[in-house]
């Protein structure tokens, strides 16, 4: 966060959001929605950073988001000290092993831990930021509870709320933010990113990593280091030419088949179906039902695979097929 970031895709939320903030017409509740991995994230912080730093009046700010790398507002909100930054996400199952896997949700505790903020007034400016990043990982219970402090903002006080899936949410909390719609970015864009993340990349390494994310930095920057391009091509010669001898089936079973390979195997089942809807639009009649009823197979493995701990030669070898009947159809 802080100086020099750069905010890629999405101008017209981006502006809309800055609109409001110079107009003096900033809602207290903002949902910030759209695919994962599209950067909502990111341009929750950085908006907390400016909202906090414009408020305090200490920092010259030069126009868009960027706040001074030096200031106050940026080492307290990175050092988790901001008194008037609160920043929701799920905690780790075990607080001793941070880099581990993380709870399955946000809980009521955490949404209730804002009370004792509330009943202050904000200490450095008018102002104070919440970010909940995502929203729809709240238990229902702190749902419920959020859904107070919304209904009754506590003075000063602006949500900036993240949703991958905003018609999940209930229906009382969408009525009570305003909507800032974030899409899927251009490959253009997304190249820009992965260049700026990925410097030692290739060139072929980026564009396949471009192909998979579909519009999203984030979901291309989970591939990363992972041989994607690979992947992509023998996807491409399953769908292409069916595999008639098995050949290609084979060989990606014995190439993601191993316990060492399993971030690669994992990347594989999630790229496929993707991969099939790719192929899908491009189809007509028989072909495309084939096609479809390849997704939805292909969707149905995906989602068991990991979670039933399947044998993971044999769920590569099965949805090599998958992929091959769009090269019979």
């Amino acid at each position: 966060m802080g100086e020099g970031l750069v905010l890629i895709g999405n101008e017209p939320a981006h502006e809309a959001l800055a609109a409001a903030m110079r107009n003096g017409n900033l809602h207290h509740a903002w949902l910030i929605a759209g695919p994962e991995g599209v950067g909502k994230g990111m341009f929750a912080r950085q908006a907390a950073l400016r909202m906090l730093s414009e408020a305090a009046g200490r920092d010259h700010l030069a126009p868009g988001w960027d706040v001074p790398a030096e200031s106050q507002t940026v080492h307290l909100v990175e050092a988790g000290a901001h008194p008037d930054y609160r920043e929701l996400v799920r905690l780790p199952k075990d607080p001793d092993k941070p880099d581990e896997a993380l709870a399955r949700s946000i809980t009521i505790a955490q949404v209730r831990s804002l009370q004792a903020l509330f009943a202050t007034k904000p200490s450095f400016s008018p102002r104070r930021v919440i970010v909940i990043d995502a929203i729809d990982d709240l238990e229902r219970g702190g749902a419920n509870a959020l859904l107070k402090n919304l209904e009754e903002p506590p003075a000063g006080t602006i949500f900036l709320l993240v949703s991958h899936a905003p018609g999940r949410l209930l229906p009382t909390i969408r009525s009570r933010c305003r909507l800032l719609r974030f899409e899927a970015l251009s490959d253009g864009d997304v190249t820009e990113v992965l260049h700026a993340q990925l410097p030692d990349a290739s060139g072929s390494e980026i564009a396949a990593l471009v192909k998979a994310g579909e519009g999203s930095p984030g979901r291309a920057l989970s591939f990363a280091g992972l041989d994607i391009a690979t992947i992509e091509a023998e996807m491409a010669v399953l769908a292409d030419t069916g595999d008639p001898s098995n050949m290609v089936r084979a060989r990606l079973a014995k190439l993601l088949g191993t316990k060492a390979a399993q971030p690669r195997y994992e990347a594989f089942l999630e790229r496929a179906p993707s991969f099939i809807a790719e192929r899908a639009r491009t189809m007509s009649g028989d072909g495309l039902r084939t096609a479809l009823d390849a997704y939805a197979a292909a969707r149905e493995l995906a989602g068991a695979a990991v979670g039933l701990s399947l044998d993971a030669s044999a769920t590569v070898f099965e949805m090599s097929g998958i992929l091959a009947r769009l090269g019979r159809a």
